[in-house]
């Protein structure tokens, strides 16, 4: 079974699936092209309309069909509400999302982090890829509700309940009741407006100042801004607003993180706030220190760069920002990265009494050859394209130790992070703890779809 982090992807077996979330809340589901948008009303799975070609919601679990799908189905995207409507996601267990075969084999599992004020939380998208399908990992979460999530999708949902600005990501305020069935409407795409800030104009609104004013009260150095990552943060705002949806991948196919190093930005840890609805750098702010989530991102010391613009939909008059945040690589960063994965893994071999690990260079040079191509080749897995796995890897590097283990993740923003993941993880605990393993390698990457890319290669 695997073990997702944001982001992170698996390879899906022919035929139907399961999945569920266990516990006080409603799975539902959005069928959509490559474009991210439905169709028709038939595309929204929830539960006032449970079933679709392909997709059926019944007893809490959702079966997905995915050859099964309307024709032009390329993705389901499968979000999470409150059981209770309108009880925000941070007053509830922690909602995780289990995928398992038509027999029931487990096969992901995705633990996000916890969600607060969010009353949406989308969980993961099941996505065709060649002639197969896949499961991404994704944790993005909603503050309006199941009417915000579809209307973001490109359904126009007629409810009860009175008038309201356009629907935000950001907005505090829950609906005041659950949407009823959706009567969408489907308008042409609308050019997004010009991104700002304009060209040329280090700090027109003020919300440099404004951040660096809440890092300080935090004790966190103040950042400086990168043309790089502001023309990367302009090209996705602009490219969400014109999908009239936020997302990490906008409808191009381009993740935000591959815009940043497809400006020269290399980076060695890397963050973003992707959010709708603000319409000024103030409110923007209170949206951010508002949540946990987002104001630790905000005031994360170790970020030093960053990069911000938004732009307006034309049709909806939604504003969508893209923020980033980030350390540049600099000389020694990825030997300093990965003797600190090195220092934590064997503080944890030494706290269950087994001896540490020594740096193997033939070990290192796969390790870090296998993040770069996970970046390099969009993919995640312990099988590379060509069919290499991790001890093929390490004989091809020069090793030969008879016994090779390896933990990969993506997403994590430092060696802590990263460490801990894969110690809550008991398969790759199970890695960091075997008494065989005597040498370890470290590989760490930037700039692919989930940002960072880690690898640890162990030998014995």
């Amino acid at each position: 079974m695997d073990e997702l982090v944001p982001g992170g992807n698996a390879p899906l077996p022919g035929g139907a699936l399961t999945v569920r979330v266990p516990g006080p809340f409603d799975v539902s589901a959005l069928i959509t092209d490559d474009s991210g948008r439905v169709r028709d009303d038939g595309d929204f799975v929830f539960y006032n309309q449970p079933s679709a070609p392909g997709a059926r919601l019944h007893g809490g679990t959702l079966t997905l069909d995915p050859p099964r799908l309307r024709a032009g189905a390329t993705r389901v995207t499968v979000a999470v509400t409150p059981a209770d409507p309108g009880t925000p996601l941070g007053r509830l267990p922690a909602p995780t999302l289990h995928v398992a075969d038509r027999t029931g084999r487990p096969l992901v599992r995705f633990a996000p982090a916890r969600p607060g004020r969010e009353t949406v939380l989308l969980l993961a998208e099941v996505y065709r890829r060649g002639a197969g399908w896949k499961l991404r990992a994704l944790g993005q979460g909603y503050a309006d509700g199941l009417a915000g999530l579809a209307r973001d999708f490109g359904v126009d949902v007629l409810d009860d309940t009175p008038s309201a600005p356009a629907p935000s990501a950001s907005s505090s305020a829950p609906p005041s009741s659950a949407p009823a069935a959706p009567s969408p409407r489907f308008p042409a795409t609308v050019p997004a407006s010009p991104s700002h800030p304009p060209r040329g104009a280090a700090d027109p609104d003020g919300f440099l100042a404004l951040v660096n004013s809440a890092r300080a009260r935090a004790s966190s150095p103040p950042v400086s801004p990168d043309t790089r990552l502001t023309g990367a943060a302009r090209a996705h705002a602009a490219a969400m607003a014109a999908d009239g949806r936020l997302g990490v991948e906008t409808r191009d196919g381009v993740s935000v993180y591959r815009r940043v190093t497809s400006t020269g930005f290399a980076y060695v840890t890397v963050g973003e706030h992707l959010v709708s609805g603000p319409r000024s750098p103030a409110e923007f702010m209170d949206h951010c220190l508002r949540s946990e989530g987002p104001g630790r991102t905000l005031r994360d010391p170790a970020f030093t760069h960053t990069g911000w613009a938004y732009a307006t939909a034309g049709r909806s008059g939604t504003v969508h920002w893209t923020v980033l945040w980030a350390r540049p690589l600099a000389p020694g960063d990825l030997t300093r990265v990965a003797g600190e994965v090195v220092g934590l893994t064997n503080r944890e071999r030494d706290r269950a009494g087994l001896p540490p690990l020594a740096v193997d260079g033939p070990l290192t040079a796969a390790a870090q050859a296998h993040s770069a191509d996970m970046v390099a080749r969009d993919f995640y897995s312990h099988t590379a394209p060509d069919g290499s796995r991790p001890w093929d890897r390490a004989a091809a590097a020069g090793s030969t130790l008879r016994s090779i283990g390896e933990n990969i993740a993506c997403g994590q923003r430092s060696p802590a992070e990263v460490v801990t993941g894969w110690m809550n993880s008991p398969g790759h605990r199970a890695n960091i703890l075997k008494p065989g393993f005597t040498r370890i390698g470290i590989g760490f990457e930037g700039g692919g779809r989930a940002g960072t890319y880690w690898t640890q290669l162990f030998g014995g």
